[in-house]
Formats: structure tokens, sequence, C-alpha cells
């Protein structure tokens, strides 16, 4: 059995690489590049707040819900994929006059949902997205004690906090591109963010597919695992993730 230190080090390690603050940083940096210091704090700690709830309700209870409602992990894939490739199809097209026209309006009705990136896309699915809620449903259900569990608990906290601080400090990671290096960083991070969307997609639509075969016996249920199964009945390989 690991220690808990050990477990530690995995756990934070795993939560910390898949959420991964710096790119959160990058990522409200674009979209919101001239909101106020008030309001860029408001929305961090409201997005920090949501996606760490969410990443103790699947850590708790996410093997139940999957399979109380028949929600597979492809169609949780499937759906972040599109959901994050509409945004970085607006992130690639947008243009410095329309981050001004969305700075007055929410200058004018902060109340508006569509002004509020707090809940989506920043706690769902930048922080929270499906990889690093399965990750933690993983952790969660192969901690060998009660105290290994705590410590995936422990592991999310600080890496949601880790997020909090890379956001409302992203002003001055890229203060030093310019106006000009932070379009251009936009659109990259936006066609990079397309990329990934697209290979959430396909994983879920490559899971789903295997789903259905082995469902008419065309694969070898015995030795190909279901990749529909709530991810608590995953085995999380240690020497693998290494």
């Amino acid at each position: 059995m690991l220690t808990l230190l050990e477990y530690l080090i995995i756990t934070f390690l795993a939560v910390f690489v898949i959420v991964n603050p710096l790119t959160t940083a990058f990522v409200f940096m674009a979209l919101l590049p001239r909101a106020s210091e008030e309001r860029r704090r408001e929305i961090a700690l409201r997005s920090t707040k949501i996606s760490t709830v969410l990443f103790f309700v699947f850590a708790t209870i996410g093997g139940i819900i999957f399979q109380l409602f028949g929600i597979t992990l492809a169609a949780f894939r499937i759906a972040g994929g599109v959901i994050l490739f509409g945004i970085a199809m607006n992130m690639i097209r947008k243009r410095g006059e329309e981050d001004e026209e969305k700075a007055e309006e929410a200058k004018a009705d902060n109340s508006r949902v569509t002004d509020d990136i707090s809940v989506i896309p920043l706690a769902i699915p930048f922080i929270s997205g499906p990889g690093s809620i399965a990750t933690v449903m993983i952790l969660t259900s192969e901690a060998p004690t009660i105290y290994h569990t705590g410590l995936v608990y422990v592991a999310v906290l600080a890496t949601t906090v880790a997020c909090y601080f890379a956001m409302i400090h992203s002003r001055h990671i890229v203060r030093f591109l310019g106006e000009t290096g932070k379009q251009i960083l936009t659109k990259i991070f936006g066609l990079i963010l397309a990329v990934l969307a697209i290979q959430f997609i396909i994983n879920g639509v490559s899971d789903a597919v295997t789903g259905y075969m082995l469902d008419k016996g065309l694969l070898d249920a015995t030795v190909i695992e279901d990749p529909r199964t709530p991810p608590q009945n995953h085995h999380f390989d240690l020497d693998a993730a290494e």
C-alpha cells in the first residue's frame, strides 16, 4: 500500500496536470481582456467555488450519478468536446472590437447570464472537465483507506486554489505581450483548444462505438474492457501512469 505522502504526491500531480491552472489563466485573460479587477476576482472566485463543488460531488457520488441516469463517460466526453469546440471557434474569430463591446455590455448589466463565464466555460469544462472529473473519480475509487480518500479532496482543493490565483494574476502573465501579442495568443490557444475538443469527441465516439460492438458481440468482452463502465469500476494502474 502506498504511504499517505506518496499517494498525496501522485494524486496532486494527476489532478494538477490534467486541470492545468496555467492554461486556465490564459483562457481567463482571453475571455476577460478588459474586465475590471473587481469583476475578474468575482468571476475567478465563483468559477473556483463551482468547480471545487463539482469535483467534490463527483468524487463522492459520481459513480452513483452515472449509474442512476445511465450516463456514460463517452457521452460526457462528446458533450464536453462540443462545448469546447464552440468556445474555440469564438476565440479564433474574436476581434478586439468585439472584446470592447462585451466589456461595455458587462459594465451595463452584470447580472446577464450571457456575460457570466464563471460557470461555462471556466468552471465547466476548463477547470472541471470530463478528463479531470474522471481522474478524480478514479482516484477516490482506488483509495485504499479513508485517509487516502481525504488526500484526493486535498489535492482537488489545492489545484482549484492554484487556478484561482492563476486567473486573478493572469493579467501579469500576458502583460509583456501587448495587445497584438494577446490577440495572437488568443487565436493560437483557440486553435489548440479546437484540436483538444476534436480529440475529446473522437475519444467519446470511439468509446461509444466500442461499447456498441461489445453489445452486439462483435468484440470479445473478456479481452476488451467496456469503456462505458462507470469510472469507479476502472483499475487505476499507478505503474502505467508513471
